[in-house]
């Protein structure tokens, strides 16, 4: 059992923050929240005074590499970052190479996903070879263990293909996550097309490219009755589109990145390819709108889209580079940094984003701070400002290494079990924080 003492509870069902114990017992699942009495017969006690304690985060939109790419990532060092960056629970995205369209390939990751300390969970694609041509047998993929459908990184042009898959997904209760980016309005991806493309002489990737296919796939969602994600909403017009798909019904949902919630087209001049993903980053007016999103309840989730790339892909041109960048170790942070100290959320509201709300899209069992509850928690100093430049990821292709950010994670824990704490903590237990992976204390597991 493991005692965890005088942290700041933070519990985002009920919306509230107290001072109190919690204790985890043999099964991995939260005994107590409250006065856990003297310290004797637990087998750990952590000190979790100035730290908050609140449910492990969820991320529903990751992307591990495995299998095909794995010298930007394996599944084995994309749970470890997520560990590192308070995640118990992740969402394997299908485009890896073959795609996951298949039980073999599925099985392979979530085989792998269980050699970890967390939970990863992998989505298969919705169409064949990612093609969008035919459906995958969805029936027999989500019987093999898939936790939803998404051809995310490619979008679904096919719209009577989307409402099949929309109509077997309603009827498997399982959600199909979609990445809203109409190549016909696109020149150059991965840039707004706006006023800094236009200084660069691009034509980028305009607004509408997104707002019009939100649109439509928020009205077949209505009219299928499917549990429907829009993926890394970036424009105003998209959030607007939500926001009516909600008010008529549609069981939609929304997800923003830290990312496009910080950050704006300005920063291309910057950070260049660093700061190149797909969908763009936007105008300060979209970012705004994301923000309001945020404050009233249109977008459900902040998910990182973690997307790794090697630092020798990052340093082609502009145009040439791969979109994405990395963000599961600084995600947290940048929550709380950006939203909470600049008041567009309270920390229970960002907890429901990053934990609560995205286990209710996957009908997971966890993202509460109750006693029965699962044994998933992050303890982190909301307070404490650290400056990331190592990472456990493979790689470190984000504009956000050497910011100074809020909100240094101390401990997670996944089913009762400590999955990562930091190497300088004083509590028993490994004191180099690659030692809790199994990692080698000098090499393996960090970029610089």
């Amino acid at each position: 059992m493991i005692l965890i003492r005088g942290g700041r509870i933070v519990d985002p069902e009920r919306k509230t923050e107290y001072g109190a114990d919690v204790v985890l017992d043999h099964n991995g699942r939260i005994a107590l929240i409250g006065d856990a009495g003297d310290r004797q017969g637990y087998e750990r006690v952590i000190d979790a005074a100035g730290c908050v304690v609140a449910p492990g985060l969820v991320d529903v939109h990751v992307h591990f590499r495995d299998p095909g790419l794995t010298y930007k990532e394996d599944i084995g060092t994309g749970a470890a970052a997520a560990a590192a960056g308070g995640f118990t629970t992740v969402v394997c995205m299908a485009n890896t190479k073959p795609p996951v369209d298949n039980e073999e390939t599925l099985r392979h990751v979530i085989e792998e996903g269980r050699k970890t300390g967390i939970h990863v969970l992998a989505a298969s694609a919705v169409s064949v070879g990612m093609r969008g041509e035919s459906l995958v047998d969805m029936k027999a993929l989500r019987a093999a263990g898939a936790a939803g459908f998404t051809d995310d990184g490619i979008p679904l042009m096919n719209g009577e293909l989307l409402r099949q898959a929309m109509e077997q997904a309603a009827e498997l209760d399982v959600p199909v996550s979609l990445h809203e980016e109409d190549p016909a309005f696109i020149k150059n991806n991965g840039i707004n097309h706006g006023a800094v493309s236009d200084e660069l002489g691009l034509y980028g990737s305009p607004a509408v490219a997104e707002e019009s296919l939100v649109a439509r796939d928020c009205m077949i969602a209505l009219r299928t009755g499917a549990k429907v994600n829009i993926q890394h909403i970036s424009s105003q017009g998209g959030v607007e589109a939500v926001r009516l798909a909600k008010k008529m019904g549609a069981r939609v949902t929304a997800e923003v990145t830290p990312h496009h919630v910080t950050l704006t087209e300005e920063a291309v001049r910057e950070y260049g390819t660093l700061a190149k993903m797909n969908p763009p980053l936007r105008t300060e007016r979209d970012r705004q709108a994301l923000l309001l999103g945020l404050k009233d309840g249109t977008i459900d989730m902040i998910a990182t889209d973690h997307a790794p790339h090697s630092r020798e892909e990052k340093a082609r041109p502009l145009t040439e580079a791969p979109s994405g960048i990395t963000g599961l170790e600084t995600s947290l942070a940048l929550g709380i940094t950006e939203l909470v100290e600049k008041g567009v959320l309270t920390l229970p509201q960002l907890m429901e984003k990053m934990s609560l709300n995205p286990a209710r899209l996957y009908g997971l069992d966890c993202g509460r701070m109750e006693e029965g509850a699962p044994g998933d928690l992050v303890i982190f100093d909301p307070d404490e400002e650290f400056v990331p430049e190592k990472f456990y990821s493979k790689s470190d292709n984000t504009p956000f290494k050497g910011w100074r950010l809020k909100g240094r994670v101390h401990y997670t824990i996944c089913a009762g079990k400590v999955a990562y704490e930091r190497a300088d903590r004083a509590d028993s237990g490994p004191k180099d924080e690659r030692a809790a992976h199994g990692a080698p204390a000098e090499t393996e597991g960090f970029t610089d």
